[in-house]
């Protein structure tokens, strides 16, 4: 695997933790130069407030092997944008790797309708989670269909399956995801004249550092919030989607998904590669036939 994507550049988009995080870091291990943008730098936290830094994942980019450069960016915001893509194209000339994983939510209200929705927050959701991604592709694409072959990811959360028949979390929710679905099937469309390809990909129930910081447990004791939440023991860590994202990097015929919604467990069996545990956790198979289906937690045969 290492260095198998040296000489290639990559954006993600939010990249300061989570899967943002985690995908940086896998392409880095992978060789590549990777650009890793969000509002929280040393000098200043976004209104997640939260320690986690766009410097510090460039330096876990570095760790790994690559090259991670951090650049703040608030992608609601189209000049910021625009000159991203702008430094990009001066200092690389290229861009093969696009990872629209911007979210930025720090509230949400579970299971309400339009009407018992707060009309502020909603609105808020959309922009942070679906809008921000639009910008985004706008100003990064022209200079990633310079060169043929080039892989948008956008990162949702849910498969199309599952979310055509389940109601996620509230309406302004279900919407925000199911419309980054979409957008991977668009730009699909949109790129293969370009010799493109963009897919939908989520990972499943991600060990984020705000959900290990809600569990009050750490990477290396998470198993322990079972006691708790015996379901979380289909959980993933943020390497495990990062490792499908540098999979579909280094596929020659990555095409092949082109405009699909794909999961990291599904790819993992695909490709082959796995959590840090040695594990391939399908969370996307186990929580409609398991935890779904109101059965005792068992991730026999799902990990």
């Amino acid at each position: 695997m290492n260095a198998s994507l040296r000489g290639k550049v990559a954006l993600v988009a939010g990249a300061t933790r989570g899967a943002g995080r985690g995908i940086a870091v896998q392409l880095g291990a992978c060789g590549a130069t990777v650009y890793v943008t969000g509002r929280s730098t040393r000098s200043a936290r976004s209104e997640m407030n939260r320690p986690e830094t766009i410097e510090e994942t460039a330096g876990l980019v570095d760790a790994a092997g690559g090259r991670g450069i951090p650049v703040r960016v608030d992608h609601q915001v189209a000049d910021e944008v625009r000159a991203l893509v702008e430094r990009i194209r001066r200092e690389q000339g290229r861009l093969h790797i696009l990872v629209n994983d911007i979210w930025g939510a720090t509230t949400m209200e579970w299971n309400k309708t339009v009407w018992e929705s707060s009309l502020d927050i909603g609105l808020r959701t959309l922009r942070l989670g679906v809008e921000t991604h639009a910008i985004t592709s706008h100003f990064a694409l022209p200079l990633l269909i310079a060169e043929t072959g080039g892989l948008v990811v956008e990162v949702t959360d849910g498969t199309n399956d599952y979310n055509a028949s389940h109601y996620r979390v509230s309406f302004f929710y279900d919407l925000a995801k199911a419309a980054v679905n979409r957008m991977a099937f668009s730009l699909g469309h949109e790129l293969a004249p370009h010799g493109g390809t963009a897919v939908a990909l989520t990972p499943g129930w991600l060990r984020s550092e705000a959900m290990l910081d809600a569990y009050r447990v750490t990477e290396a004791n998470w198993r322990d919030a079972t006691a708790v939440q015996p379901h979380f023991a289909i959980s993933e860590s943020p390497a495990f989607v990062g490792r499908a994202v540098a999979a579909l990097a280094r596929d020659a015929n990555v095409s092949r998904w082109n405009g699909q919604s794909l999961s990291s467990g599904q790819l993992a069996r695909i490709y082959g590669f796995t959590d840090l545990d040695g594990s391939q956790p399908d969370a996307w198979r186990y929580v409609p036939e398991v935890q779904d289906a109101g059965k005792p937690a068992d991730t026999t045969g799902y990990r």
